[in-house]
């Protein structure tokens, strides 16, 4: 989820694309469906254009990576994440104990 919030629904947004990629063939261009369709609706045509290419890419019609695989890599480097900071208290709470206890056997 982004860190902004969307003020369109994920319905709006599927009709949108929905439009766009049924009424392409109307128009002399891809930009041109995306200009008319977004003014409609309210949106950037940027935003539209990059709500098309999401779809096209989770559909396999264009390459790069997936919601699903971009979703997989953040929780994976959120885990990573995690697991190291996990670890630097690990390594703190061994070296504190080690100087206890020498600290215990020199008294």
């Amino acid at each position: 989820m982004s860190k902004t919030t969307s003020k369109f629904s994920p319905e709006v947004r599927e009709r949108a694309v929905r439009l766009i990629l049924d009424n392409e063939s109307q128009h002399e261009s891809r930009w041109q469906a995306v200009m008319s369709i977004s003014a409609k609706i309210g949106c950037a045509p940027q935003t539209l254009n990059e709500w098309v290419k999401k779809v096209e890419v989770d559909g396999g019609k264009r390459a790069g990576v997936t919601t699903e695989m971009a979703d997989r890599l953040k929780a994976l480097e959120r885990e990573n994440r995690e697991l190291r900071q996990a670890n630097e208290i690990l390594r703190k709470a061994r070296a504190y104990f080690a100087m206890a206890e020498l600290d215990r056997r020199s008294k």
